[in-house]
């Protein structure tokens, strides 16, 4: 855990690392969370899909993790995926006022995903904090390595079919 996870620890934050994986794009993919609670509990979950993309299975760890941590509590989440960190930080308002468009008039893709996630943010007290990718933070590979197995059980469901 670094620094910042650790004194948002200290000060009462849940801490959740997410991540997600996807094998091909679209394709099997796997998702997983790895929440410290201020108690110590250490609370873990991944998951398969049989068809998603990375960044759907990055926002549905993302979904899991907040979905696990009591409304009103603050949480920190640590994830490698700029996509949803500059997302919510630097696009959300534009697309909300432009009613879910990009810039250029396309409409932003996954809106209903992002709407799960703004919905659990309105009820608790989110910071997202980016992780490099495989850096060596051992929980973002600790939960990668969640997501990645998750993801192969989903391919092997796939190709027996």
């Amino acid at each position: 855990m670094d620094t910042i996870a650790t004194t948002a620890l200290a000060d009462g934050f849940y801490v959740a690392y997410t991540d997600g994986s996807c094998k091909d794009n679209p394709g099997p993919g796997g998702c997983a969370f790895r929440l410290y609670a201020p108690d110590g509990q250490i609370i873990e979950k991944s998951r398969q899909s049989l068809e998603t993309t990375n960044n759907k299975a990055e926002m549905w760890a993302v979904i899991d993790a907040l979905t696990a941590i009591p409304e009103d509590a603050p949480v920190l989440v640590c994830l490698d995926s700029g996509y949803i960190k500059d997302g919510i930080e630097q696009h959300l308002e534009g697309w909300l006022s432009r009613d879910w468009r990009k810039t250029n008039g396309q409409e932003v893709r996954n809106r209903e995903l992002w709407e799960k996630i703004i919905a659990l943010m309105a009820t608790r007290e989110v910071t997202f904090h980016k992780i490099k990718a495989h850096s060596g933070d051992p929980d973002n590979e600790h939960v990668d390595a969640m997501a990645g197995k998750a993801a192969d059980k989903a391919a092997r469901k796939v190709f027996r079919a």
